[in-house]
């Protein structure tokens, strides 16, 4: 079978008219598609690792609990008072911030833990007092403590009392540290504690000395 080339070329075409050519009729160049444009992808979304929960803010607590005194919580209290003691009772302080406490008569220990910005004054102690964990605190003895024991704790104030210069003071990871010792006239002489060590062997066991300046 013999196809000319002129039918090929007339099979399914159709004549293009001038009303169908864009340069002569403007509408059509508006109808033409445009350029295929991909769609901007959506921005992944970022998220914040490590963000810290907000606690939960608790009501401030002073109470007897069997033998120990559960003071928490308190949050600008300058005049908490814990009166009703005896030696066999212990005083547990936790989260407090901006507060005064004082504690009169005699007890077994008082524990400092996590305040802020928190003062105690107390009178005599047993066995020890300590700071646990602590910003910016301060402590007063009116009476007699044996050991004090300051532990994980940044800026801490004690002042002792005559009957208690000769207290075992114990630190450990903490930093500014000032003990006040009052002198003949009852004035207070400050003195910082060291807050760096070296270590050298000599040849049987380390010995250990500061190294940070204190005047």
């Amino acid at each position: 079978m013999n196809i000319q080339l002129s039918e090929i070329a007339n099979v399914g075409l159709k004549k293009v008219t001038d009303d169908m050519k864009t340069h002569k009729n403007p509408d059509l160049r508006l109808q033409t598609p445009q350029p295929y444009r991909p769609k901007p992808s959506p921005k992944p979304s970022i998220k914040t690792f490590g963000a810290k929960k907000m606690e939960s803010v608790k009501p401030p607590k002073c109470v007897l609990e069997n033998k120990k005194w559960v003071i928490e919580y308190q949050h600008g209290n300058k005049n908490l008072v814990v009166s009703d003691t005896n030696i066999r009772q212990t005083v547990y302080i936790f989260k407090c911030d901006n507060t005064t406490i004082q504690i009169k008569g005699k007890v077994n220990s008082i524990a400092v833990d996590g305040c802020k910005k928190t003062a105690l004054l107390f009178d005599d102690v047993v066995s020890s007092v300590d700071f646990v964990n602590c910003i910016s605190v301060q402590a007063q003895v009116t009476g007699k403590v044996h050991t004090i024991n300051i532990d994980k704790t940044d800026g801490c104030m004690v002042y002792l009392s005559k009957d208690s210069v000769s207290a075992n003071i114990v630190t450990a990871k903490s930093s500014e540290m000032n003990i006040l010792v009052p002198d003949e006239s009852g004035e207070f002489k400050e003195f910082a504690l060291p807050e760096q060590f070296r270590s050298v062997w000599n040849g049987k066991r380390f010995v250990t000395e500061q190294t940070d300046l204190i005047g």
